[in-house]
């Protein structure tokens, strides 16, 4: 059950081809009893393998979701890797339950998720608070654990090869193929202690048939029900005061974490007319259904007898995101290369009960049978091949590829915009388009050069054109140098992109406050209204990594530590500076549009160690440090309706609220062939919050920090002669349950002691 870590002899050339996963998971991926040599005569990886070998990768196996389970979704265990965790969609906190995949700390929306290579962009269905936010769980839980066969982490500058969407890094799951016959069943349960968090039941069915030698079938459906937490759950966080009068003023109870219904189907067929040859149909339909926990775009949860409470009851379905795709793939294997092309349709039906546009309803369900729609439609295609050849003396292996994205938006069926012309005429949305799209080309070239016996470099140049913004370069260089037989060194550089998203430049899509959102200076003079902007610039990063790696040939030791920087500029968010004023709704408004922001940035280092202590006994670690991430915001001064004039100002904020460091740990004993157990931890340190809003330019009131925290957990798998498999454990052993209070950075649960059990069935 080790993975050996070979070192592959080409030639008089030693390529060393570990893979620094890094992962908690079991040391049987990262190290090896022993290295075996092998004369296999001149090989080159491909550019994307030598990525998946760089310091920011790891990969996620079976193997180690079976030991580790995923209660709903899983990017419960992608958080675990280094240099990723989860968090709300920008540093103000709101929707802070809605956490999501963020790597290196710079944000959910620069994380690109794939399914079998293949992007998903459902979440761009989901409309974007002028933070950023979105009420969403992302895109990694369009997948059940049990169809996983691996998931591959990619972070720093490989992950630029992407394109749009992958400044911060890129999580690619991909799914079992119908490679043999198998019928699987399976079953979990996750059983929470404490009362007001919800349970979790999950059911599911794998099926693959090789119906000739030529074609196979596959098959899979599942559907899950987490409950959502008790309305209640985190009131003895309410902060109470007392005035001079004696009389006493709470917060709002803050909301729980909301409940979901999944239910996913897939069919695919394979077809591989000759050795050359390999084409896959797959159309799959999914459907996410939420149960209303009283979240609102503040986080104030449900109070009986409230509005709220009123419209929409505790448990509720109040939105529902409907995905369906339709996707052909071909595989080819030539005496000149390999190949690999894909088109896939995505469709995103999002609708959900209508929410207050303004103020402070902002977000919460304001109707019992009024429905907003928003409804993405989207086409990726991307070809690419693999040609090895020469460079001079140097073997090398050349990836040509070409990449077509395509978005549409269709607000038709969504209410609460405005028809706004500002006093000058520059900006004029009546009769805006209620259709957004975006068509990006790209084109690219990677090169794997095994320059000599130690030295192995990957360069990449890409062009990307847009009907939106236009043309953008990116692409960079990854360096591999092994000093000697066990350590390397390995690094890059490299520019990455993400286009403005469909909300951001949508005519029709207008954000407004009622004056005490409106930002510096104008900080309760409003009204002010933020609108889409087509003449929205890309995002762009330099991503820089340098770090070493250790791997021991014979005491099965694999180290890295890896020190990144990211230069982070023209980050799209609601602007700061007044761009007009209009006449709105019977008064005077202050315009603003969705800007570009010069300056921002992050660094960091990420460290892992594992080792194989014993034949039985696997033991892994890693961690991540941030030194820095935040955002510079220059903000215009102004005259305010009462004549004051306010000075320009410059204000930090984070990118996003990640701990300031993380430590994941495991070990995995083998204690006969059939039971393993897998004690494992996760240490978060102090998560700060943010002193200013970066949407408004202010001081904020809530500075508080969430204190450092630990959570152990005890796992524990087990395998019969009949073909059953157990997983049990106990999440949380110590019960360190941690509440949202909404002050500062305290914006989520995380949940109590709780008790899972899993049974698959393999026929």
């Amino acid at each position: 059950m080790t993975s050996a870590r070979s070192r592959l002899a080409c030639g008089s050339a030693i390529l060393l081809c570990s893979l620094a996963t890094g992962t908690v998971a079991r040391a049987q991926d990262t190290a090896s009893a022993s290295a075996t040599s092998y004369d296999l005569g001149t090989l080159v990886l491909t550019a994307e393998e030598q990525i998946k070998q760089a310091l920011g990768a790891s990969t996620i196996t079976e193997e180690d979701i079976a030991e580790q389970p995923v209660v709903n979704d899983v990017a419960e265990i992608i958080r675990k890797m280094p240099g990723v965790n989860l968090t709300g969609s920008s540093p103000s906190g709101q929707r802070g339950n809605q956490r999501q995949v963020d790597i290196r700390g710079m944000g959910p929306e620069n994380v690109l998720i794939l399914i079998d290579g293949k992007p998903v962009l459902s979440r761009t269905a989901v409309k974007q608070g002028r933070n950023g936010e979105r009420d969403t769980r992302g895109d990694t839980n369009w997948v059940p654990p049990e169809m996983v066969e691996s998931i591959e982490v990619i972070r720093g500058p490989a992950a630029a090869r992407y394109g749009s969407g992958a400044a911060g890094g890129v999580v690619n799951i991909i799914t079992k193929a119908p490679d043999e016959d198998l019928l699987q069943i399976g079953t979990s349960f996750d059983l929470p202690e404490s009362g007001k968090e919800g349970m979790t039941q999950r059911y599911n069915l794998l099926w693959a048939k090789r119906l000739t030698d030529e074609v196979a079938l596959r098959f899979s459906a599942n559907y899950n029900k987490t409950d959502p937490d008790d309305y209640d759950i985190n009131e003895d966080e309410i902060d109470c005061e007392v005035d001079e009068d004696g009389v006493q003023s709470c917060d709002a109870t803050q909301a729980g974490v909301e409940g979901v219904v999944n239910k996913d189907y897939t069919l695919r067929l394979d077809w591989m007319p000759s050795a050359a040859n390999q084409f896959n149909v797959e159309l799959g339909y999914s459907r996410q259904g939420n149960l209303f926990a009283g979240d609102t775009q503040l986080g104030n949860g449900l109070t009986p007898g409230s509005e709220i409470e009123s419209l929409a009851k505790d448990g509720e379905e109040t939105n529902v995101m409907k995905r369906g795709t339709f996707a052909l793939t071909h595989l080819g294997s030539y005496g000149w290369g390999e190949t690999n092309s894909f088109i896939q349709y995505e469709h995103t039906d999002n609708r959900r009960l209508t929410e207050g546009p303004a103020g402070g309803g902002e977000g919460a369900i304001n109707s019992t049978d009024d429905y907003d729609t928003a409804i993405l439609e989207a086409i990726a295609a991307k070809s690419e091949a693999d040609i090895s050849h020469m460079l001079g003396s140097s073997a090398a292996e050349l990836t040509l590829g070409a990449e077509l994205r395509w978005e549409k938006l269709d607000l038709t069926d969504y209410s609460s915009f405005y028809s706004i012309t500002t006093d000058d005429g520059r900006i004029d949305s009546t009769g805006g388009d209620p259709y957004t799209e975006q068509t990006t080309f790209g084109i690219y070239l990677e090169d794997n050069i095994l320059v000599n016996d130690r030295l192995t470099l990957t360069p990449s140049l890409r062009y990307d054109h847009s009907d939106t913004f236009g043309g953008e370069w990116s692409g960079g260089l990854n360096a591999s140098y092994a000093l000697s037989s066990e350590w390397t060194i390995k690094g890059g550089v490299a520019k990455a992109y993400k286009a403005p998203t469909a909300y951001q430049m949508a005519e029709t899509y207008v954000y407004v406050t009622r004056g005490f959102g409106c930002p510096y200076p104008y900080n309760a003079d409003g009204p002010c209204y933020v609108l889409g902007n087509p003449d929205l610039s890309p995002e762009t990063s330099i991503n820089k990594e340098i770090g070493v790696q250790y791997t021991g040939i014979d005491n099965g030791i694999n180290a890295t530590l890896t020190y990144f920087h990211n230069d982070y500029r023209d980050k799209i968010q609601s602007g700061l500076d007044q761009v007009g004023t209009a006449f709105v709704d019977g008064s005077r408004a202050r315009i603003f549009q969705w800007d570009n922001i010069p300056d921002s940035r992050v660094q960091g280092l990420e460290g892992s160690f594992a080792m194989q202590v014993r034949e039985d006994l696997d033991f892994a670690i890693n961690g991540t440090y941030m030194i820095e991430s935040s955002q510079q915001l220059e903000i215009d001064g102004g005259v305010r309706s009462d004549g004051t004039v306010l000075p320009a100002r410059s204000i930090e904020v984070p990118l996003s609220l990640v701990p300031e460091y993380t430590i994941n740990a495991s070990m995995s004993w083998d204690v006969n062939d059939r039971f393993t157990l897998i004690p494992s931890l996760t240490h978060y340190g102090k998560i700060s919050a943010a002193e200013s809003s970066a949407a408004m330019g202010i001081e904020t009131s809530d500075d508080e920090d969430r204190d450092p925290y630990t959570l152990v957990n005890l796992g524990m798998t087990y395998t019969f002669d009949n073909g059953f498999d157990l997983k049990a454990g106990v999440t949380n052993v110590f019960d360190t349950e941690i509440l949202r209070s909404g002050d500062g950075a305290n914006t989520y649960n995380e949940p109590g002691r709780g008790y899972y059990f899993g049974l698959t069935k393999t026929f």
